[in-house]
């Protein structure tokens, strides 16, 4: 028997489609049906590669008299969360401050009747394990103090909104020294693995590319080395998939040795975004091997429909967590046969292994391997790549997500400029032009939905026009400019929150829950907040409009009374705060026709941190750069730009 969700697009809402569960998706008419029936309502929030809540799903939504139960006492909605991260991030948030633990997925959330939630959890098993009660008890509790306590219950919606107003509280701290809080984040950091103390882990690339950014204006070689130490124990750990190329999305041990199988899009943008950086200071060949093999494996493995890409990778194949990607030492043994001697030369691998009996590929540090050594292992590491493409490969989720294509792209684009490769530039510029026309008559996340439901939030908006800026300081591209602004002006319109001088996650005339999402936190990736700051800067520096000038003030005063109580989950603020601190700008001026010879090396080292304007003329070229107004003479050559740059900015 087949539930609502048969109608949804999301793959993630058709697994449960034929559960016995009564799932409905979440939208004004489920939410209407609550209200009549005076039930409460269950809230399941997950996603497609969740190892979790498949689990959950396996033991409690397939069976049927835990669906009896739920079906007689709730209205049950299922919510993808990579549709719909305005409505996670609210019921996230809503847990810690229901019950004061950690968030995660699948989240279990429980609300009344009109939508305001009063308690919940995440992974309920099937029977009390672990101190976890079990789901049925759960349900049965929820329901009994609903029915009993439902007006108390109701009236608690008042005292939900003041806490939310109180979580963007802000200090009267105008502006202030930026560098400290790297220092304070320093703190936290694992001097031996990289990355933060303790597991699991996350990389959170994103901070360490604020850090980079500051070692690059003031050479303190301990932010060179902490970004050194993660991106080492990253690429040569169990966390990377050496055989094809990128990461997974955590380890649950602290040595990123063991990973959470499962493989994000937004995780692989991150690390080459960090890789671009490094790279392009470091010169490091073993890095750009790494970046090299991801971005092939992303755009080939993580094509969806019309060569966009999907989201994600299940952790699970055939049911077993990690199951494609590991190997028995027998196996090994049998496939690489007399190679195996040479293939441990450069892999750690054992008879018993070092996940439940498997070997996790991980790469041994300090080897010295020839170069007729590494050939050989090379064309090792692709017959174990042919062998593992024989077993059944983990579930894609083919969702394409606007804001993450339009960020791989951006992504993708600067690797090009790295690495020199003139075919990924070309590609690249291709799939822009591509994406262009998809969204040329509107701008939508997952899903164009015509029936009112939302289906467009803040970083869709903020990552696309990211993408067109830089299609106009790479390219040139004056149409892409004009895109930029429009849709830039057509953002504060729709999410520009006047209470809070903030751009919140969803649209302000169209938000479906009991209070808006005012959202300023880094989270997969950097906050659409931030970024509207960069490009309002970036804007305001081409057009000279004192429009961009306006929204910039407006959000750097909001981010810096933010800051202080929230620094570790703004870390991208402090890298475009500064940005707009120090406002660069490189001005190409006159006849730009011989430009394109020397331009992609100029921009290499100038684009994450510099507004590029064009104003073409018949004069003779020359080129300006300033920094905060203070300006250089006119620069009429590559070398005379080159040497201005690495004497007076970095």
């Amino acid at each position: 028997m087949q539930n609502q969700l048969k109608n949804e697009s999301s793959p993630y809402l058709k697994q449960h489609e034929n559960n016995p569960v009564n799932w409905l998706p979440w939208n004004k008419k489920s939410l209407e049906n609550a209200k009549n029936q005076k039930k409460p309502i269950f809230l399941s929030v997950g996603y497609a590669s969740c190892h979790w809540c498949h689990v959950m799903a396996h033991e409690s939504f397939e069976n049927l008299d835990t669906a009896k139960i739920m079906n007689e006492k709730f209205i049950n909605i299922k919510v993808d969360r990579e549709e719909r991260p305005d409505l996670d991030f609210i019921f996230q948030k809503s847990l810690a401050i229901l019950t004061g633990t950690q968030g995660g997925w699948p989240l279990s959330m429980f609300l009344d009747e009109n939508g305001v939630p009063f308690t919940g959890g995440t992974y309920f098993p099937p029977i009390e394990s672990n101190g976890r009660p079990s789901f049925n008890l759960v349900l049965e509790n929820v329901s009994k103090v609903y029915s009993e306590k439902r007006e108390k219950i109701i009236s608690q919606k008042s005292q939900m909104e003041l806490v939310f107003k109180e979580l963007n509280q802000k200090t009267a701290v105008l502006k202030q020294d930026l560098e400290p809080f790297i220092e304070r984040i320093i703190t936290y950091l694992d001097d031996e693995n990289g990355g933060f103390k303790g597991a699991p882990k996350f990389p959170q690339f994103y901070i360490f590319d604020t850090i980079f950014y500051f070692y690059n204006k003031n050479k303190n070689k301990k932010f060179f080395s902490v970004v050194e130490k993660l991106l080492l124990n990253v690429s040569s750990k169990g966390i990377y998939d050496h055989l094809e190329g990128g990461i997974a999305r955590y380890t649950v041990d602290d040595k990123w040795i063991v990973p959470h199988f499962e493989k994000m899009l937004y995780d692989n943008i991150l690390y080459v975004n960090l890789l671009n950086q490094f790279i392009h200071k470091s010169n490091n060949d073993y890095f750009k091997s790494k970046l090299i093999q991801t971005i092939n494996f992303i755009n080939s493995e993580f094509k969806s429909k019309d060569n966009f890409l999907g989201s994600a990778y299940d952790a699970d194949s055939e049911g077993i967590e990690g199951k494609y990607y590991v190997w028995k030492f027998d196996e090994l043994k049998n496939i690489l046969n007399n190679d195996l001697e040479l293939f441990e030369k450069k892999y750690l691998i054992s008879q018993n292994g070092n996940f439940e009996g498997s070997n996790i590929l991980i790469q041994k540090q300090n080897t010295n391997l020839s170069l007729d050594e590494n050939i050989k292992i090379q064309k090792l590491e692709n017959k174990l790549l042919i062998e593992r493409k024989k077993r059944i490969k983990p579930f894609f989720d083919d969702k394409i997500q606007t804001d993450l294509n339009c960020y791989w792209l951006y992504s993708t684009l600067i690797s090009s400029i790295i690495l020199d490769d003139e075919n990924l530039f070309g590609t690249t510029n291709n799939k822009i032009n591509k994406l262009k026309e998809k969204l040329k008559s509107k701008i939508y996340h997952c899903y164009d939905k015509s029936d009112g439901e939302i289906d467009v939030f803040l970083e869709d908006y903020v990552y696309f026009c990211l993408l067109l800026i830089t299609d106009y300081e790479i390219n040139n591209n004056k149409n892409s400019l004009e895109s930029c602004k429009s849709l830039m002006n057509e953002a504060w319109n729709l999410f520009y929150n006047n209470e809070s001088k903030l751009l919140q996650k969803n649209k302000l005339k169209s938000n479906d829950m009991f209070v808006n999402p005012i959202d300023i936190s880094d989270n997969n990736i950097p906050n659409g907040n931030s970024f509207y700051l960069l490009l309002c800067n970036k804007l305001f520096n081409i057009s000279e409009d004192n429009n961009w000038s306006v929204k910039k003030d407006i959000l750097c005063k909001s981010f810096h009374a933010s800051i202080n109580s929230n620094f570790s989950q703004m870390f991208s603020y402090l890298k475009v705060l500064d940005i707009c601190e120090q406002n660069i700008t490189l001005t190409f001026h006159g006849k730009l026709n011989e430009l394109n010879k020397f331009k992609k090396n100029i921009i290499k080292n100038l684009l994450d941190k510099t507004t590029i304007i064009y104003k073409e003329s018949n004069d003779q070229f020359f080129s300006v750069i300033c920094k905060n107004q203070a300006c250089s003479e006119k620069l009429t050559n590559f070398d005379d730009i080159n040497k201005y740059i690495n004497e007076n900015l970095f």
